[in-house]
C-alpha cells in the first residue's frame, strides 16, 4: 500500500472525525438567541412534518421528553406562533399548526441563517456555497429520516 494512500486514508479520517465538532459548532454560532433557536426549531418541525403533528410527536422529532415540548409549546402558542387544531383524520387528537405570525417568524429566522450563511462563506466560492448548502440540506433530510427509522425499531 503506497504511503499517499494510507495518508489519504488518514486525512480523510481526521475529516471525518470533526463532524460531531463541527455540527455542535453550528448550532453554537448561529445569529440567534437560545429562546430564538428553541422557536426556530418548533416551527421548522411542525412545518415540515410529513403530517400532522401532536406535542408527543414534537417531543420525539426534538428529541426532548413530553413536558418539555409540552413548554416550548405552551410558550410559542404564548407568542402567536402556534395554534392548536383538531386531527382531521381523528377528531379527538390535537394537532399544532403554525399561525400566520409563526410563518412570518420563521421565514425571518431563515432570512436571518441565510445572510449569516452568506456572511461566514464570504471567501468561498459561489459553486463552494452551493454546493455545501444542497449537501447540508441533503444531510439534514437524510438525519431526520434515519432518526425516524432509529426511533421506529425502539418501538
Amino acid at each position: 500500500m503506497s504511503s499517499a494512500s494510507f495518508s489519504e486514508r488518514h486525512s480523510d479520517d481526521l475529516a471525518l472525525d470533526q463532524i460531531g465538532p463541527a455540527l455542535s459548532r453550528l448550532r453554537r454560532r448561529a445569529p440567534a438567541s437560545n429562546k430564538d433557536l428553541s422557536r426556530n426549531l418548533v416551527l421548522n418541525v411542525i412545518a415540515d412534518a410529513p403530517g400532522e403533528m401532536t406535542v408527543g410527536g414534537l417531543a420525539a422529532e426534538m428529541g426532548v421528553a413530553q413536558p418539555v415540548a409540552s413548554r416550548t409549546v405552551a410558550a410559542c402558542m404564548g407568542e402567536g406562533l402556534l395554534r392548536r387544531a383538531a386531527s382531521q383524520s381523528d377528531g379527538r387528537r390535537t394537532v399544532l399548526e403554525l399561525t400566520e405570525y409563526g410563518e412570518a417568524e420563521r421565514n425571518r429566522f431563515a432570512a436571518e441563517q441565510r445572510k449569516a450563511f452568506q456572511e461566514i462563506t464570504a471567501a468561498w466560492s459561489p459553486e463552494e456555497r452551493i454546493q455545501f448548502a444542497r449537501l447540508l440540506a441533503r444531510y439534514g433530510t437524510d438525519a431526520t429520516a434515519w432518526s425516524r427509522k432509529q426511533a421506529a425499531s425502539r418501538d
